[in-house]
């Protein structure tokens, strides 16, 4: 009875009307939006400010009290900053760098910054992260720091990518390097260290007890997501070679699925109505697996919870989103739809260029931001219907933000919000 009722409880927590974006993928981690959101803009059309941003930064806006936050850094990643905006005017609030390095390690391509993680906020208190240079608590309203963290580190071999997630008064950073793989759960208002997991992952990559190939093979950029199952919250993330989930409150590992490929990106999507976890295996054969949870899950459950696999343009970076028991997918400019109960596939279009931004859901509409400025906007449907396509320049490595009935977009050069 009582798995009953958390389960019913997260369930209520989706259907809950938030105005604000409190993490990478909204306040239920999931893409979905709750507002109205505009279907038709342009550079001049429905757009309410746009803001030029300097240095480069793939963080997803935070939006909560009427203010916008991103962060920034150089090129080079010399220095690395922290941004807050007015919502309503796009007025400057802050920008300020925080973190310096004078030896930052390089990304190695140019699909990374040095910005990429997206923070964390909630009334009064903002966390960022930039990955082994620095985790930050700030004052929402004086924009004073109110701790940080410069000891957890590990070599980003491409540069940071995962973001923060929250779950109650703990505050998680993933670090999936080439050297160490480990999770840390931080007290949210002392910044201490409530506990270390590391990764017990079989990477089958060693000759002679040394890696034989370069760090892409233990590397990831995925973030974790919290899903009461029984009586405990799981932490489910997935990483190089096996996707995880773990006991939220200890870090003890609950259960794991390993595969072949590496270097995932995408969150994982939580179903109340299926009561299935879909996880993005990463790059080589990348693939979508469902996974369904149980409280007596444990161990190696790759036979035994595996509901369905997908194989067919599943995505490198963006994350999926689930709407009217379909399950919708972008990349390599194709949209794909499938039933996210069994599978099977419903359609796949093309549309636009590469994704990496993540998809977001709102009202039966779906929204796909590709890297050179287009979004597409299909139905909810099993079957393909593009309601509108809609162009900024500078295109999109970020993922949207949602607030009320306005869409917050980052592209490459700048800040907008939308808003019929």
């Amino acid at each position: 009875m009582k798995s009953f009722f958390l389960s019913l409880g997260l369930s209520a927590l989706s259907l809950t009307a938030f105005a604000e974006w409190t993490e990478f993928r909204g306040p239920t981690q999931d893409g979905i939006a709750t507002g109205k959101l505009p279907t038709e803009w342009g550079a001049d059309k429905n757009v309410t400010w746009s803001k030029e941003i300097h240095g480069l930064g793939w963080s997803t806006p935070l939006v909560l009290e009427g203010k916008v936050w991103i962060t920034t850094a150089t090129e080079k990643g010399h220095q690395m900053s922290i941004l807050c905006f007015d919502e309503k005017s796009g007025e400057v609030l802050l920008d300020r760098v925080f973190i310096t390095s004078d030896n930052p390690e390089p990304l190695a391509n140019n699909l990374n910054t040095y910005a990429s993680p997206t923070g964390v906020i909630e009334a009064g208190r903002a966390w960022f992260s930039f990955g082994s240079y620095g985790t930050i608590c700030l004052d929402t309203k004086t924009f004073e720091t109110i701790w940080e963290r410069r000891d957890l580190t590990c070599s980003h071999w491409r540069g940071p990518a995962s973001s923060l997630a929250k779950w109650e008064n703990t505050i998680v950073l993933t670090m999936e390097g080439a050297d160490q793989q480990y999770f840390v759960a931080l007290d949210k208002t002392t910044g201490e260290t409530l506990w270390r997991r590391d990764r017990a992952t079989v990477y089958n990559d060693e000759k002679d007890g040394i890696p034989a190939n370069s760090g892409d093979m233990r590397k990831a950029y995925s973030t974790p997501v919290f899903v009461p199952v029984g009586d405990v919250v799981q932490m489910i993330c997935n990483g190089a070679k096996a996707c995880a989930a773990y006991d939220v409150k200890t870090g003890e590992e609950i259960w794991h699925v390993p595969y072949e490929t590496h270097s995932p990106s995408s969150r994982c999507v939580y179903s109340p109505s299926t009561g299935m976890v879909y996880i993005n295996t990463g790059l080589g054969k990348a693939e979508i697996w469902a996974i369904r949870l149980e409280p007596a899950m444990k161990g190696d459950v790759s036979k035994s919870h595996v509901a369905w696999s997908f194989f067919q343009r599943t995505p490198k970076r963006s994350s999926p989103v689930i709407m009217n028991g379909l399950l919708f997918m972008a990349n390599d400019g194709v949209l794909s739809c499938v039933d996210a109960k069994t599978g099977k596939s419903q359609w796949a279009e093309r549309a636009g260029g590469e994704y990496s931004a993540s998809i977001i859901a709102s009202e039966d509409r779906i929204y796909c931001f590709d890297e050179v400025g287009l979004c597409t906007v299909v139905k909810a449907a099993p079957s393909y219907e593009v309601l509108a396509e809609n162009q900024l320049e500078g295109g999109f490595m970020a993922s949207p933000a949602a607030s009320d009935n306005a869409l917050i977009l980052r592209t490459k050069t700048h800040l907008y919000r939308v808003e019929e």
